[in-house]
């Protein structure tokens, strides 16, 4: 698992240095990402495991953020510099973590690879290529995007949308932080077979996880915002990540769930997809 991601990280360096002169930061990016995904790819087919993949979506964006910040121009805002990088990289070192202590070995696939290996049969190598590797590497790159403006703008100061960012930002981690671990807990709990997670924050919401996930990109949005509301264009991050988990990631877990767990139809009635209903907050709070 390290040296394909040492070798990733070297081909991303190649490339990103071998690039072209008056390429645009974000072309570049795109390009050693490209690579560093095919490097990737590489040791998921050479092992026969795309879970090999897996820790790229933590990883990423905090190695998109150095380089940004290296290429920065001296007088881009230092502040927002320093926010932006620490939420991505406390995002990225937590989600990175959680992803480590659920990992059992090479012999460990995700339930969701192995059931289209036995979907596409042949073609799915193909399938993971382009599926399971490049598609989140596309989606990972448009959710940075916002990265560029908000540490990389010249004369933009610091202002209230940064304070926003961050408020989002800090919320988002939290939340996805909690969940992860009541998941983590309960897991490790052994329930009995079709057990539905419903307490903590799994009570309000069927995939906080999910969306502490969405919260974030979007906090990161309005970094991009702060840099100048030209960057308006950035919002096709927040919007491809919001796009995932409700279209793909969602509906897949939730087919899985209605035939494994007896009584998941009624808790889908019960407990919102992804936003709390504020009566459920306030009836809470009344009883504490």
């Amino acid at each position: 698992m390290l040296l394909a991601y040492v070798a990733a990280g070297i081909v991303s360096v190649l490339v990103a240095n071998t690039a072209p002169m008056g390429w645009h930061p974000l072309l570049v990016i795109l390009a050693a990402d490209v690579a560093a995904t095919t490097a990737v790819f590489l040791f998921s087919f050479a092992f026969k495991n795309s879970s090999i993949y897996d820790p790229y979506w933590s990883v990423a964006p905090i190695v998109i953020a150095g380089y940004l910040i290296a290429q920065a121009e001296v007088d881009a805002c230092l502040i927002r510099q320093l926010m932006v990088f620490g939420v991505i990289c406390t995002w990225g070192g937590r989600l990175t973590f959680n992803w480590w202590r659920q990992w059992t070995g090479m012999a460990h696939e995700d339930w969701r690879y192995i059931q289209l290996k036995q979907q596409t049969g042949k073609a799915y190598w193909l399938v993971s290529f382009a599926g399971i590797h490049m598609f989140p590497t596309v989606l990972v790159y448009l959710a940075c995007l916002s990265l560029y403006p908000a540490l990389n703008s010249q004369n933009s100061p610091f202002n209230f949308l940064d304070v926003v960012g961050l408020l989002i930002c800090g919320i988002a981690i939290w939340i996805e932080a909690s969940a992860d671990k009541q998941l983590h807990r309960f897991v490790k709990s052994k329930p009995a077979p079709g057990t539905i997670l419903k307490s903590g924050l799994w009570r309000y919401s069927r995939h906080p996880n999910y969306l502490g996930e969405i919260m974030f990109w979007w906090g990161i949005f309005f970094f991009a915002l702060a840099s100048g509301w030209q960057y308006w264009w950035c919002i096709a991050g927040p919007l491809s990540i919001n796009a995932l988990f409700v279209f793909i990631s969602i509906p897949m877990h939730e087919k899985r769930s209605l035939a494994r767990r007896p009584n998941y139809a009624e808790h889908m009635q019960r407990v919102p997809r992804l936003l709390p209903r504020l009566n459920d907050l306030m009836v809470r709070r009344n009883a504490q």
